[in-house]
């Protein structure tokens, strides 16, 4: 544990699907400074979303190395880093040379949905054991996948050098100098073989999965000893001394954006998907539509280990289904359009949102994403914002269902930014929504762990809120589109 001064610096890194970012906080929770390097999704095939594994690597370390460079000679007061990132994407690699032997699969990615659905009557026993439903999202499909098809990876594998999981371990190997080979209980949880309740490789999943023990990384707690950053690489920076202290997952991470987590709050964070947590504290709640997520496992070098779990939503289609309608308009900027469009359109159409998958609480993967009537560029825009909220809402009943309502949701990520999605989000739920003044939540939280979840991190008590009104034709177009969804998804 490191003692805090005033010059106290934290270096959190957060890996997305379209940028990496490095970021510095203080010992109070104030950015110091940050830089970003874009990164590119690449979509080879249908159901298929990859990342380049070098250019992921290189990008982190060129956000790292500019936002060094920015401070100076303060980079000497960095005491620790932590990496977020996100949490279902894996990859493979030689345990030896450290080549990525496959392309980073993305979460979105469904290349093996058609194998796992022989597994469909072990759903309920997947759940008990991981916290996950049966999905091609999550990540033993992937890596079941890459065995069965890439000649380098059964190569490695057959010749012991093999070794892959989440892309969060990949990425902590590349960055350190030690090359531990460690996995997070955040993204190890997301292969959907790792035991909530022993905190390790689950030996029936793999065996189930037919997924090989001897290639994972070993399991350790969130706030590890993960090795020290490789700098040596980066000019000027050989003589900085950081070590990486914290892995995480993004979402995870962003729930600690703004201190202690409150009971009374549902969490929303938005950025390519939209998730929405409420805290159980150190106990595992288990709900028949929702995720159960672990966020936090502390080390027992720090006082004794300390769980932290959430009831979780997902919706697959946020920022992904904007991206999938642009595909269809390439010489319009939807986002740019987006908020005019918002105080425009007054009857937006139905969107049935499966873009990437229909996740919780419906869990149909091979629903077809589609408008229910013709409409402009601009009202489908708005009818996909309107899904998102209409997938928020139905996971918060979902919710309710196990505990007593939220008092209110604090939303952060990039479409915290649409004044309009808050509103209606605040009508349809009912709840009062608060948008913090700074919405980037995922290095924010993981600067909050790192320091050691201080009790004089900033409340963040100057953002934006937005409370319920009556909105009778927003609940309407609610009660057709759910009618519309399940009907749907019977015919499936």
């Amino acid at each position: 544990m490191n003692f805090i001064t005033p010059n106290t610096l934290y270096l959190c890194i957060d890996q997305g699907g379209h940028a990496s970012r490095a970021i510095i906080f203080n010992h109070v929770g104030e950015l110091i400074s940050s830089a970003y390097c874009n990164v590119a999704t690449e979509h080879p095939a249908k159901h298929y979303v990859e990342l380049n594994a070098k250019d992921v690597i290189d990008s982190i370390n060129s956000s790292i190395k500019q936002v060094l460079e920015k401070i100076g000679d303060k980079k000497k007061h960095i005491v620790y880093a932590g990496l977020a990132t996100q949490r279902s994407n894996i990859v493979c690699w030689n345990k030896k040379t450290g080549e990525a032997l496959s392309p980073i699969i993305s979460w979105q990615d469904r290349r093996n949905s058609e194998w796992l659905k022989q597994f469909g009557d072990k759903n309920e026993y997947i759940h008990k054991k991981t916290g996950l439903f049966l999905s091609p999202h999550y990540g033993a499909s992937k890596l079941r996948w890459c065995i069965d098809h890439i000649p380098a990876v059964k190569e490695a594998l057959n010749n012991n050098t093999l070794v892959f999981g989440p892309m969060a371990s990949f990425i902590s190997y590349h960055l350190t100098k030690e090359k531990f080979l460690l996995a997070d209980p955040v993204n190890a949880s997301r292969t959907q073989l790792w035991n909530l309740k022993s905190h390790s490789w689950d030996t029936e999943l793999l065996e189930l999965f037919d997924i090989p023990l001897s290639a994972l990384p070993h399991c350790v707690p969130s706030m590890h000893y993960y090795g020290t950053l490789d700098l040596d690489r980066l000019d000027g920076l050989d003589d900085l001394k950081i070590p990486l202290r914290l892995v995480s997952g993004d979402q995870s991470a962003a729930m600690y954006a703004y201190g202690h987590l409150q009971p009374d709050t549902a969490y929303v964070n938005t950025g390519t998907g939209a998730f929405l947590s409420r805290s159980s504290g150190p106990l595992a709640l288990y709900s028949r539509r929702l995720l159960t997520s672990l966020i936090f496992r502390d080390s027992e070098l720090r006082g004794g280990s300390q769980n932290h779990f959430v009831l979780e939503g997902t919706v697959n289609g946020a920022g992904s289904a904007i991206e999938w309608l642009a595909k269809q308009y390439p010489d319009t900027d939807i986002f740019k359009h987006l908020p005019q469009w918002l105080d425009e359109v007054e009857t937006p159409p139905l969107f049935l949102n499966a873009v990437s998958g229909l996740a919780a609480p419906f869990w149909c993967p091979d629903l077809i994403s589609r408008f229910d009537r013709e409409a402009t560029i601009a009202e489908k825009s708005v009818a996909i914002i309107e899904s998102i909220i209409f997938l928020l809402r139905t996971c918060l009943d979902e919710m309710c269902k196990l505990s007593s309502p939220p008092e209110q949701i604090q939303i952060t990520g990039g479409f915290a930014s649409l004044n309009v999605l808050n509103q209606r989000l605040a009508d349809l739920s009912g709840l009062s929504v608060y948008r913090p003044t700074d919405c980037e939540a995922t290095a924010r939280g993981t600067a909050y762990l790192l320091a050691g979840q201080p009790h004089h991190w900033p409340e963040e008590d100057a953002g934006d809120w937005f409370n319920p009104v009556e909105n009778n034709e927003l609940e309407k177009r609610y009660e057709k589109w759910m009618a519309l969804m399940l009907e749907e998804i019977r015919e499936k």
